[in-house]
């Protein structure tokens, strides 16, 4: 080392100032060309990146010297001043061949990589030497806030290429806002969140007081909840246009029935939302056969039999009602010799030969006792299986086989 540095004293000084000169007035001359040639098209959010980008490699720069001049004394300023920058130099150009790369390849490839690596030993090594706390944090800020800015320069170049994002991300300030409920996910304005406020009080009074009503509670309390539902009336009749926008008036009655009806979700059937669908494991799962097995409908010479129903009567067609839960006429296809002899199977069997849960059980046991009880003598014994894929309107919420001998009346 020290020989190497008594090679450099021979050099002249003034050797290494045109040099550093010479080295400087390319580098200046080589960021500038460019620069100057996108000036002409670049918007004012562009040139304020760019510039804020070159800042902060300034700040950088100056950083790298503080580092050669505490860790290598022994070097000159001339020699100092042609290797000092040496990592800003690879940063600027990594970011110039990644911009060329987006413009190619819509991606900046490995060069975006080493922007973020390289900005990131610079700031390493040149807030090691920092004597406080608060130019350790500047020394180690400056690099990469020049990489970010360099970022968001390709970002605008890849959006301008792409027409997309490369993310989205999932914290940002606007979803925050959305989650503590300072802003509104929708574009609706602040008079239609206040006015749907306003009802959805309404609804909710209106249901606070029925409750107490029907369950016997102390006149207080009821007095009470009817001024508390006259109040939210009031304010949403002054407020929301209740009296006068009938629009919000069908939006009041809507929730209100909402509100009322939520017992009814538990009783409502779970069918499957494909049931509907024309597919073939769909129709194999509504008819109780396995996909592949011959069916009437193969042959358009044979004509569909319709067990239950006697043969001079035509085979009708599945009603536009409601679908049926599917599992139906599998369990009347399944247990068909007990229903014709009016036997019900138990829950229990139910359960384990279907694999079902025990409120679908319950369905399924009340629907086969149905079919039972609507069942005269004559047609039950009559009838070796039960109906597999004919429906008529429900009964008792099930859906049953259509015959017209069938005394429906029974039924309560």
């Amino acid at each position: 080392m020290d020989t190497l540095l008594n090679l450099l004293t021979i050099v002249p000084t003034f050797a290494w100032w045109t040099g550093g000169a010479v080295l400087a007035a390319g580098l200046i001359l080589a960021i500038l060309r460019p620069a100057i040639r996108s000036l002409r098209t670049a918007n004012p959010a562009d040139l304020l990146t760019y510039l804020a980008a070159g800042i902060a490699t300034g700040v950088s720069m100056s950083g790298m010297w503080h580092f050669f001049e505490k860790v290598f004394p022994a070097v000159t300023v001339e020699f100092r001043v042609a290797l000092f920058a040496f990592i800003e130099i690879a940063v600027l150009a990594s970011a110039v061949r990644a911009r060329r790369n987006m413009r190619d390849h819509h991606s900046a490839g490995i060069d975006g990589t080493a922007v973020w690596v390289l900005t990131s030993l610079s700031a390493v090594l040149s807030s090691l030497e920092a004597e406080s706390l608060a130019e350790f944090v500047f020394r180690l800020t400056a690099p990469l806030v020049a990489a970010w800015l360099w970022e968001r320069g390709m970002s605008i170049e890849r959006r301008r290429l792409t027409g997309k994002k490369r993310i989205n991300w999932r914290i940002t300030p606007e979803r925050i806002l959305v989650r503590l409920g300072l802003a509104e996910s929708s574009d609706r304005t602040a008079s239609d969140v206040d006015a749907h406020r306003r009802l959805t009080r309404v609804a909710k009074a209106a249901k606070r007081a029925r409750m107490l009503e029907q369950s016997g509670a102390r006149k207080g309390k009821l007095t009470r909840a009817l001024a508390r539902l006259d109040r939210a009336v009031e304010r949403a009749v002054e407020h929301a246009a209740l009296a006068s926008d009938e629009a919000r008036m069908r939006q009041m009655l809507d929730q209100i029935g909402a509100v009322f009806s939520a017992g009814d979700l538990r009783t409502m059937p779970a069918v499957a939302p494909w049931a509907a669908l024309d597919h073939p494991l769909t129709a194999a799962a509504g008819t109780g056969t396995r996909l592949g097995t011959p069916t009437p409908g193969d042959d358009p010479t044979d004509e569909a039999e319709v067990p239950g129903v006697p043969a001079e009567q035509p085979a009708p067609s599945l009603p536009n009602g409601p679908v049926p839960d599917p599992l139906y006429p599998v369990a009347a296809n399944r247990y068909a010799d007990e229903l014709s002899e009016g036997r019900v199977p138990g829950v229990k069997r139910i359960k384990a030969d279907l694999r079902v849960g025990q409120p679908k059980a319950d369905r399924i046991q009340s629907y086969l006792e149905d079919l039972v009880r609507i069942w005269p003598p004559a047609v039950r014994h009559d009838a070796p299986k039960a109906p597999s894929a004919t429906f008529q309107e429900p009964v008792n919420g099930h859906h049953t086989p259509l015959a017209d001998d069938l005394d429906l009346t029974e039924v309560s």
